[in-house]
């Protein structure tokens, strides 16, 4: 990832499965304007020829696709193992999801700064986070609605198991139409209707059909559970719409401004909350939260003590936090040296992988109706980002019969 001279990092659309961390600039052309930098474009920027990626070697390919799959497999095994983990004769698990998530945003927010530096053309000056007042909202937002995501999601954990969760975080068409239908009126063609019929059908089917396991790390109550990662999901969803709407409303904002900018405002927030977490115990809001599980003491005061009692989670702790915030960064390379097309693929097949991961590395036991609905689920993901790949090789292969005859 040499300092070499490139155009901004721009989003095509594809699969509305990619994740939160698979996000980047929608798919407008990312043209620098002299009198706008990064606010809201006011006039129609002047026509130029279409810039098309230049074809990478198959050597960046394989590096970042193996890249991806490094650090999120193992992200995805250090997060079950510090969620279902007993700890100490007393059988003490770690139930600190913000100050997890803390050490993650600093972490990425620094991977991002970096990052932006050495993608920005040699005699420009590097961008600023953020670069103007209006766009401040959005962001804020965005940082708001992930920093809410993850405790709903962690806290689902204790009554579901790994792979449920894995299957039912794979629903991210779901909140996203739902959010798009309800509040932007958006309509959908009938295959992704389908589509979120067979994925919710197969993680119904999953979750009704409880195969066994070696030991139940879990509460067992699967109705609260799932009801925890659907407002999770939900908050994703949320998250991944104003994502959108900054890329097509401040231009040309790029990916990794937005995953520095994002996980500094992040970070601010969730460490404000760790600050406060002792006064906040004691209120009403904090017994409604039933935020004394950390400890009266706070969570981040209580994580401490935790990691001072059992120093050797601070390895899996740093480095669930470096593989996060790597992987963002292999993904918003991927995406500005090759395309969008190339991550779909990656995206549901890592999603696979992570689910067989966490069958062989804990021990999990799947029954044969539950092995249907994990077909279904990754069926109807597939058919999707299949014709969502068709989709883009049409546009792509459109964009470049533009620029043959522009030339």
């Amino acid at each position: 990832m040499a300092r070499t001279k490139r155009t901004p990092v721009q989003r095509e659309p594809s699969s509305e499965y990619t994740s939160k961390l698979d996000r980047t600039p929608n798919g407008h052309e990312a043209v620098q304007h002299p009198a706008q930098t990064n606010g809201k474009v006011d006039a129609p920027p002047a026509k130029s020829a279409p810039s098309l990626k230049t074809e990478a070697g198959i050597v960046t390919l394989v590096i970042d696709v193996a890249g991806i799959y490094a650090s999120f497999l193992t992200w995805a095994y250090l997060q079950e193992k510090l969620t279902t983990t007993s700890y100490g004769t007393a059988g003490e698990r770690f139930k600190f999801p913000v100050f997890l998530l803390t050490i993650q945003s600093i972490f990425a927010a620094l991977a991002g700064k970096l990052f932006q530096h050495f993608t920005t053309p040699r005699g420009k000056p590097v961008p600023p986070m953020i670069p103007s007042r209006a766009i401040l909202g959005p962001l804020l937002l965005v940082a708001f609605t992930n920093a809410l995501a993850a405790p709903f999601g962690y806290a689902a954990l204790a009554h579901i198991d790994y792979i449920t969760f894995i299957l039912a975080k794979s629903c991210k068409l779901l909140p996203v139409m739902f959010l798009h239908i309800t509040l932007f009126r958006k309509r959908y063609p009938l295959y992704k209707y389908l589509v979120v019929a067979a994925v919710t059908a197969g993680v119904a089917v999953f979750t009704l059909h409880t195969g066994k396991k070696k030991a139940s790390t879990h509460s067992g109550q699967t109705a609260w559970g799932l009801l925890l990662l659907s407002i999770n999901l939900l908050f994703d969803g949320l998250t991944n719409s104003t994502q959108d709407y900054i890329f097509s409303t401040f231009q040309p904002y790029t990916g990794p401004q937005m995953m520095a900018a994002n996980n500094l405002l992040g970070s601010l927030i969730t460490g404000s909350y760790l600050v406060l977490s002792p006064w906040l115990v004691s209120t009403p809001l904090g017994q409604w939260f039933n935020m004394s599980i950390s400890g009266s003491g706070g969570e981040l005061a209580s994580a401490l003590e935790f990691l001072g009692k059992y120093p050797a989670v601070w390895r899996d702790v740093l480095g669930f936090a470096l593989c996060g915030c790597v992987g963002q960064v292999f993904i918003f390379h991927t995406l500005s040296t090759f395309s969008s097309v190339l991550l779909v693929t990656v995206t549901v097949t890592r999603k696979m992988f992570t689910m067989m991961l966490s069958v062989v590395a804990f021990g999990h036991r799947l029954s044969g109706m539950q092995w249907l609905g994990v077909g279904l689920v990754f069926g109807g993901i597939g058919v999707e980002a299949g014709i969502a790949r068709r989709e883009k090789l049409a546009k792509e292969a459109a964009k470049k019969a533009k620029a043959a005859k522009v030339q």
